[in-house]
């Protein structure tokens, strides 16, 4: 049931889609199949002969090739100079060119695409990467190869990330720091940044067991934490790959924060402009600023301020929900009327008018006509029952003509290419796999993708969960979630509950789609005999601006919306008989891992049992962002909000805090506090601290997970686990990676 190996059993179930330069196509992976879909002439087909491939891979590289387990890497559908049916791809530590046409597949020696955390040029000429903190480029035939800054520092260099969550991990994974810039439309420029972590404080891991042996290893990290003066700064760079020339902006620096790198862009068709969304320290003011490429002069045009966070987005992993358009006319976000919804300024940012209202939200812009003046978009909030379920909508850019162009009980996960012209729906519900299509502006069929079923996920024992609505712990406020029985269901018997916790307030746990990014950890409790759910309580996102606002009065959402768990697992538990209300664990990773020891020390008498990994125990000592932002500035009364360590003396039930030794996101240091605070309570705990690894426990969460498994089952169940092993995880799939 684990999220690699069932994505196994539902073959097709991820459209990612690849777009074709021009938006015109684009391709994906079904299964071991590579498919191209052209919406225009309605079709969908290989991408290429598979068999003949796999056969002509197999003589050339001297290695034997199946035409269902294709070695390909790098894949390029798109050749300059080259026919519509050429492909380029790395495989055997080489890189090769195919066409239909020829059947031939050709090693290429003068052709080097962008590697792991590099960036091509939109013309495919260039490519950027970071060498020693400066900016480099290399063309792609390998010719040439020169940098485009040459004066970075330790701690002040360029499109580089900030130490904290990323120094030590990164290595961890096998990843070489990513280069963090965007190419200008016309390929000619790079927008990066330059990021100053000069005298900020250090954090040390020490790493116990060095893969070489020897002595332990120390790694010093630059990590601020909230109330530190010193914090990490960025200010923006325009790299000319012909002239060389560097235009910096002018005007202080920024303060970094977590997604601040990212929201920068180019605009207009040649790259004209560069627009910056600037957030404040405390999270409370979000400017939209324009950057001149050609002298590095910045304008304010929208400012916009709130007692509490201004987002330019429903929540903090989605991108801005924003576009500047070709006119310089600017789409803008904001829940300023209560709820999240769709403004017009004009270029200057003078003039304003609102294009949606209701009470719905805005979740994403997908497409945006400006010569017919209309907006496609995702919307929350319209579903007669479920407000997380997503329609596809259209607006005039005036207000008029709002039209729905879906109207049922499914999710719809929709993308559209950068020019438009039509959106891939991915359309789903908890017990219906993603439905692929592509529809028109008008919401017409043009051509069918995928069509999953869920018969082999059924045959290994899984059943559809149950999508659940009931209320808050205030009485009045209906609040949603997810609920999935046991393996070999028998409604006779009595089930213990496990509540799988992420409780916000920068995502929603519990989704109306069939896949998320917690998709299959459920599913393999539900399998060990547990009934398991998973809830947004108040304080979490795609609702009201009242209901998110509620993380900012209710100790961060989670210690409040932990009332709001309760009065949904015992409402559950009087309509499902079958359910233990007595017998009831959490478990949850990170923010998971904070709700899950708290549901402990605050919920003594109704959590019993919990597994808290990688737990931020301590928000006073986590990154400043996270707590200035949604806290504000840290105090002795806001403190006990954030922190566990003072209700040591409450826990009553077992505790397992599993942590990574290496963790430079959240410090390890943070459990150690509490586990020192239960010691000082004399209150027993376990902890598990697994050496050599980061805060996703990579390379070995397969252990971490029977730890896990075994701790739930000897608790709830009362019975000793049999001995077994778990093997090291494949790769997570493509659904989960980009989760809906």
């Amino acid at each position: 049931m684990l999220a690699p190996h069932r994505d196994r059993l539902l073959p097709g179930a991820s459209v990612a889609p690849q777009w074709s330069v021009d938006g015109t196509r684009f391709w994906y992976r079904s299964g071991t199949r590579h498919v191209v879909v052209d919406p225009t002439a309605g079709t969908r087909r290989d991408a290429f002969d598979h068999e003949r491939l796999a056969q002509a891979l197999s003589q050339s590289s001297g290695h034997t090739v199946g035409a269902d387990d294709l070695p390909l890497t790098s894949l390029a559908f798109e050749t300059p100079g080259s026919d519509a049916g050429t492909i380029r791809f790395s495989a055997f530590d080489a890189r090769w060119e195919w066409s239909d046409h020829t059947a031939t597949c050709t090693r290429i020696e003068h052709d080097h695409p962008a590697g792991p955390g590099e960036v091509a040029s939109p013309d495919r000429a260039w490519v950027a990467f970071r060498r020693e903190g400066d900016v480099w480029v290399r063309s792609r035939d390998g010719r040439q190869e020169f940098p485009l800054t040459e004066d970075a520092e330790p701690d002040w260099d360029y499109g580089g990330l900030p130490d904290a969550a990323t120094k030590v991990s990164l290595p961890l994974q096998g990843l070489n720091a990513p280069l963090v810039a965007e190419w200008s439309p016309d390929s000619t420029r790079l927008l990066t940044h330059r990021i100053d972590q000069r005298g900020l404080p250090e954090q040390v891991l020490v790493e116990s067991a060095p893969p070489g042996g020897g002595r332990p290893v120390a790694h010093h990290i630059r990590y601020p934490m909230p109330g530190d003066e010193a914090q990490a700064t960025v200010s923006w760079r325009v790299l000319d790959v012909a002239s060389r020339q560097v235009v910096g902006e002018q005007g202080d620096p920024e303060v970094l924060s977590v997604h601040n790198l990212s929201r920068r862009w180019w605009t207009g068709r040649h790259g004209s402009a560069i627009h910056v969304l600037h957030q404040s320290r405390d999270g409370r003011t979000l400017e939209l600023r324009r950057l001149d490429p050609l002298t590095g002069a910045r304008t304010t045009l929208v400012t916009e301020t709130d007692r509490t966070r201004v987002d330019p987005s429903p929540y903090l992993h989605l991108p801005p929900v924003m576009r500047v358009l070709d006119s310089g006319e600017i789409l803008w976000w904001s829940q300023r009327d209560g709820w999240g919804h769709l403004y017009l300024y004009s270029a200057d940012g003078g003039r304003v008018e609102r294009v949606t209202e209701g009470p719905w939200l805005v979740h994403r812009v997908l497409w945006v006509d400006e010569d017919r003046r209309q907006v496609w978009f995702l919307a929350c909030g319209l579903h007669a029952h479920d407000p997380y379920v997503r329609q596809i909508c259209r607006v005039d850019l005036d207000g008029s003509g709002f039209v729905r162009l879906t109207d049922d009980d499914l999710d719809h996960d929709a993308v559209s290419p950068v020019q438009g012209g039509y959106l891939l729906d991915r359309a789903s519900n908890v017990s219906t796999p993603p439905q692929a299509r592509v529809l028109d502006g008008d919401g017409r069929l043009l051509v069918e993708l995928e069509a999953p079923d869920t018969a082999s996920l059924e045959a290994a024992g899984w059943s559809p969960p149950e999508r659940f609505r009931t209320l808050a712990a205030d009485g009045r406020t209906p609040i949603h979630g997810v609920l999935w029985r046991p393996h070999g269901f028998d409604p006779a018997k009595r089930y213990p509950v496990i509540d799988h916790c992420y409780p916000g307030p920068n995502t929603h746990r519990a989704s109306p789609a069939f896949g998320n990014l917690f998709t299959g950890e459920p599913e393999a409790l539900a399998a060990l005999g547990f009934a398991v759910v998973a809830i947004d309580g108040r304080g979490t996102p795609l609702r009201s601006k009242g209901f998110l606002d509620h993380s900012y009065t209710g100790d961060l959402g989670m210690s409040a919306a932990l009332a709001d768990h309760v009065a949904a697992i015992r409402e559950l538990g009087e309509r499902h008989p079958w359910l233990d209300t007595g017998r009831v664990a959490m478990t949850g990773d990170s923010g998971g891992g904070f709700a899950t020891a708290r549901a402990l020390l605050t919920q003594p008498d109704f959590y019993t049992v919990g597994v808290a990994r990688t737990g931020a125990h301590d928000f006073s000592v986590y990154l400043p962002f996270w707590t200035e932002q949604f806290c504000g500035e840290p105090s002795p009364e806001n403190r006990r909000a954030m922190v566990n360590t003072h209700l040591a003396a409450n826990l009553r039930g077992k505790l397992l805090l599993i942590d990574g030794e290496l963790d430079d996101n959240v410090l390890h240091y943070q459990s150690l506090r509490l586990v020192d605070a239960l010691i000082e309570a004399d209150a027993d705990v376990d902890m598990l601290l697994v050496p050599g690894v980061d805060h996703g426990l990579t390379g070995r969460y397969h252990y971490i997970t029977r730890r896990t498994w075994d701790y739930l089952v000897r608790h709830l169940h009362g019975v000793e686990p049999p001995a077994y092993r778990i093997a090291p995880l494949p790769p997570m799939p493509e659904w989960a990676l980009i989760p809906s």
